[in-house]
C-alpha cells in the first residue's frame, strides 16, 4: 500500500539534500518526491509517496521530525484527497499516425503542447493509473522521451493539512509570532 506524506519545510537551501540523505541513510524507497512553494512565504510542500510494504510510513515520519527544517509531517493515506500526476511524452507521429494519436490524447483528455513533422509532445494530467494506461497507448506508436512530475495531493474539503493553512500565523498554525 503507499503512503503519501505531505511535509511542511522551510524553504531553504539544503533541505531537499537533508530530507534525500535521511532516505538514504535509512535505507527507505521513495516512489515519488514533489517539492514546490506554498502559499506562506518561506514554507515548501514536499509530497512523498512510499511503498507501506517496503517502508513502514510511522517511522518516515518520525525520522523527518528529526530534522531541524520540517514543520509539519502528514500522512494522507486515510483521508479523502485529490492528488495528481502531470507527465510530458513525446511520442513518434509520422503523418500516417497523427489522427489517431490525436483521437486518443482525446480520449484521455490530454493536450498536444507542441507539435513538429515527426513527433507530438502530450501533456496529460490526472491520477497514476490514468497516465499509465495512456503511456501503455502510446508506445505502440514509439515514445521518445517522456518525463513526470510525481504525484501532487491534498485533502478534499476545507480541512487543511494538520491544522497548517492559510491563517497567517507561522509555521503550523500553532505559533504566535
Amino acid at each position: 500500500m503507499q503512503h503519501t506524506l505531505v511535509a511542511l519545510v522551510d524553504d531553504q537551501p539544503g533541505v531537499l539534500n537533508r530530507v534525500a540523505s535521511l532516505f538514504r541513510r535509512r535505507a527507505f524507497n521513495i516512489e515519488s518526491l514533489t517539492v514546490g512553494h506554498t502559499d506562506q512565504p518561506g514554507i515548501s510542500r514536499m509530497t512523498i509517496v512510499i511503498d507501506n510494504t517496503q517502508t513502514n510510513a510511522e517511522r518516515v515520519t518520525a525520522n523527518l521530525y528529526k530534522l531541524v527544517n520540517v514543520i509539519q509531517v502528514s500522512d494522507l493515506a486515510e483521508l479523502p484527497t485529490v492528488s495528481r500526476d502531470l507527465a510530458l511524452i513525446k511520442v513518434s507521429a509520422p503523418p500516417d499516425h497523427r489522427a489517431e494519436i490525436m483521437q486518443l490524447v482525446d480520449v484521455f483528455r490530454a493536450r498536444i503542447v507542441d507539435v513538429t513533422n515527426d513527433s507530438l509532445i502530450i501533456e496529460i494530467t490526472g491520477d497514476s493509473e490514468k497516465i499509465d494506461g495512456f503511456v501503455e497507448v502510446m508506445r505502440p506508436f514509439g515514445i521518445l522521451e517522456m518525463v513526470r512530475t510525481g504525484l501532487v495531493a491534498m485533502v478534499r474539503g476545507s480541512q487543511t493539512v494538520a491544522g497548517f493553512g492559510s491563517n497567517g500565523n507561522g509555521k503550523n498554525g500553532n505559533d504566535q509570532h
